[in-house]
Parts: C-alpha cells; sequence; structure tokens
C-alpha cells in the first residue's frame, strides 16, 4: 500500500504566486531562464535554476550555483513573499489547459515505497542529473519541485477532493502566460487529513510520470541524511514532494523526432528501406498519427504516413510493441544508424505541445533533414511496463500541463546540521 503524509508546504503568498510559480527547470535551458528573470524578476527560477542569477559562464554545477539557490531562496522567506503553513496539510491542485482539467492531490510520499517498489519507475536516470538535484536539496535544505505520480483511478478518492472543491475556496486562482489555469486548494482539517491518508492506504502502487531525477535525487539525499545519529525515520527528507493523479485525468502528448540527416542514403533509398517494414504513403497534410503503430514523416517537405507492417513488432512485448520502441527498431537504429538515441547527437526530441509545425520548422529551416510524428504513449502502457519492472525507451511520454515549481515547497532541514530554513 502507498504511504503519503500531509506537510506543512512553504509557499508563496496569494498575490504574488502568479510572479513566482514557474515551469519545472528540466524544461528550459539556462539561456530560457535568464530571459524569464529579465521580463520577471520574482520568477522561481532564481532557485530551481540559480545560474541564470549570476555572470554567464558559470556552470550549471558550479557550487555557487547551488550557494545562490540558498540564498535566493532565504531571501523570498525574508521578504515574507514564501511563508510556511503552520500545521501539515494536504493541497489539492487542479490545472485546466483549455478544455482539460486534471485534478492531484499534493503530499509528500514514502521514499521507503519508492526504495522497495511501491512507487514503481518506468525510466533510467543519468548520474549526473540526479548529482545536480542531490546537490541541490541539499543545499537548499529542500524540495522545490513535486515528483508527478499516478495511481490507478479510485472514484471515491476522486469524490471526496472534487466535495472539498465545492465547498472550499481555493488560495490560488491564476493563469500562467500560456494559459494554463493553476487552482490550489489547503486541507487542514485534521479529520478530512485522516480520511486521504486512510484512502491512499488502499492504493496498492503509485508510478512516476514524470520526475524520475527528482524521486532518484531524494532517496538518495535521505541515505545521506539518514546515516547520521539518532535518525528515526520519519524526518522529512525521508519523504518526496509529489503531486498525485488519477490515471484517467493524465494528458500525455507524443515526443516527437528529429534527425539530422539520412546516414548516407539518397531519399529514394531510404523509403524504399521503408517500405520493406512499413506501408508509405505520400500525404497532403501534416501528419498527426490517430492510433497506434502509425506515424508521420516529414523530408525535403513532403509529409508520408507510415503505419508498421503486423510483422513488425511483437504484439504481447509491453516494451516493442511501444511505437517508439517500433521506431528506433525498425528505423532509427538499422536505417539511420542511431543505436543510442540517449546519446547520439544526430537526433533530437519534440515535446507535443510544441505541435507538428515545430517538426516543419526544425526540417525547413535546414538544422535537420527529416522529422517523425508519433502517437502518443497511454498511461495503460506506462503502467504495465512499470508493473513488469521494464525500462521504457527514453523520451517516451510528454505530460501535459507541467506542474508548477514553488507552488508548494517541502522543507527537509539543513543537511549539514539538521535544522530548517
Amino acid at each position: 500500500m502507498a504511504h503519503i503524509k500531509p506537510f506543512a508546504a512553504l509557499r508563496p503568498t496569494p498575490e504574488l504566486v502568479s510572479q513566482i510559480a514557474e515551469l519545472p527547470y528540466d524544461v528550459m535551458s539556462t539561456a530560457e531562464a535568464r530571459e524569464i528573470l529579465k521580463k520577471n524578476p520574482l520568477s522561481f527560477v532564481r532557485v530551481s535554476r540559480a545560474e541564470a542569477d549570476l555572470p554567464e559562464g558559470i556552470a550549471e554545477t558550479d557550487p555557487q550555483v547551488y550557494a545562490k539557490a540558498r540564498e535566493n531562496l532565504e531571501d523570498y522567506i525574508a521578504k515574507g513573499q514564501l511563508k510556511q503553513d503552520p500545521q501539515p496539510c494536504y493541497y489539492i491542485y487542479r490545472q485546466q489547459m483549455g478544455a482539460y482539467i486534471q485534478i492531484g492531490l499534493v503530499a509528500v510520499a514514502s521514499l521507503k515505497d519508492y526504495e522497495e517498489g511501491i512507487i514503481k519507475r518506468h525510466e533510467l536516470t543519468r548520474e549526473v542529473k540526479e548529482t545536480d538535484r542531490v546537490n541541490h536539496i541539499l543545499a537548499t535544505g529542500a524540495q522545490t519541485g513535486p515528483v508527478f505520480l499516478a495511481y490507478r483511478s479510485k472514484g471515491v478518492l476522486t469524490a471526496v477532493l472534487l466535495q472539498y472543491m465545492g465547498n472550499h475556496t481555493p488560495v490560488y486562482n491564476f493563469a500562467g502566460e500560456d494559459g494554463v489555469r493553476h487552482t490550489l486548494y489547503v486541507i487542514q482539517e485534521p479529520l478530512k487529513v485522516r480520511e486521504i491518508t486512510h484512502l491512499f492506504e488502499q492504493v496498492p502502487a503509485l508510478y512516476i510520470a514524470d520526475g524520475h531525477h527528482r524521486c532518484a535525487a531524494a532517496l538518495r539525499v535521505a541515505k545521506e541524511l539518514g546515516a547520521r545519529p539518532g535518525q528515526t525515520g520519519e524526518e522529512p527528507y525521508n519523504y518526496v514532494l509529489s503531486v498525485i493523479f488519477p490515471e484517467n485525468m493524465l494528458h500525455i502528448l507524443p515526443y516527437n523526432r528529429v534527425v539530422k540527416d539520412l546516414n548516407g542514403l539518397f531519399q529514394e533509398k531510404f523509403l524504399e528501406l521503408l517500405r520493406e517494414k512499413f506501408q508509405v504513403e505520400k500525404a497532403e497534410r501534416a501528419v498527426e498519427p490517430k492510433t497506434l503503430h502509425t506515424f508521420g514523416l516529414y523530408l525535403a517537405g513532403q509529409w508520408y504516413s507510415l503505419k508498421a507492417l503486423d510483422d513488425t513488432f511483437p504484439l504481447t512485448d509491453p516494451i516493442a510493441s511501444l511505437d517508439v520502441s517500433i521506431l528506433q527498431s525498425n528505423v532509427l537504429s538499422p536505417i539511420l544508424g542511431i543505436e543510442n538515441p540517449r546519446t547520439d547527437e544526430r537526433i533530437d526530441f519534440v515535446g507535443g505541445i510544441r505541435g507538428l509545425s515545430a517538426l516543419e520548422e526544425a526540417v525547413d529551416g535546414g538544422d535537420y533533414t527529416l522529422a517523425f510524428s508519433l502517437y502518443p504513449t497511454s498511461m495503460y502502457q506506462l503502467m504495465a511496463a512499470a508493473d513488469e519492472g521494464l525500462v521504457m525507451p527514453p523520451k517516451s511520454t510528454w505530460f501535459e500541463p507541467k506542474l508548477r515549481d514553488a507552488l508548494t515547497i517541502h522543507l527537509i532541514g539543513d543537511g549539514k546540521n539538521g535544522k530548517s530554513l
């Protein structure tokens, strides 16, 4: 069963929340973070991407960056721009992007559950990215952005949250520059807190939708701080800041691919090789795949629709039957020579939120030669892979809308002396 707890969040004052709350650190570059700060000096990139608040040329992992992150977090607190709730609470986080709505519970989830596989993962992590977040957590004494978790839908849990929202006023309700609306409710009544805790004890597993590096880093921090004498196992650092959604509310977009060259092939030869594995047809407009195992190809100003032939993949294999796997094992690796998409500089990935026009622009602009549009991976596929302990290919999912950093910050204490900020 899943173990979650309420916590006393450090969070922005209502009049400043729309200026402070920010997109996650890992969806922007340092240059983009600098531009954000120029427009909005209160943006939380001061903490999450603190190198943007330092002179240019300083590496993202320089010790000065983590020191600056702590300094800036303390500055928010000293100025009263971030304040901590006086008691442990749960929080309801509602997001609306156009007609699409998702409602999750903000809580801290047990890292022991993560270690024991109750919180299930589906991606590998890179040590360098883990270490960056470890250093950030230790320097700030805080988990500043949440892990995005999902659970198999339990109607009663959603009903409890909806009922609460219907009877209470949110503490935040604002729209970001991207048009996504963010609404937060605070649940502080002891009986309601206990009810929610009890309901989650009946959830057999949680699934990481996004935030594998944050979760892995939080566990490494817990191991390091837990080695000190006199620890009980219930210290805040033994839990990770999370937003937990029912899987039937989540919105996965495709993660498309762009490739720099044809691996020395002429265009006609490339298309000939494709036809050995796919049904290939010219298309009059941009191809947005509507079903599994179909793809779009943009090459030399022309769109093509691709449909994988029946013998291209094993239907019963939860990894090999993913569209990202079909593309990798039948096109990217054998034809284009991209064996490791994690490290090969000839390939890049474009989140579905940017649309098919971003693929056309990448190719037409000359930076890339061809692009592939994919059908999005489903939550069913993600959970099936995680249940079997399997690893999905890199860049298999793109979740929208993104959770905002700094709406609720989990203070874990100072790694050096155990004191909170």
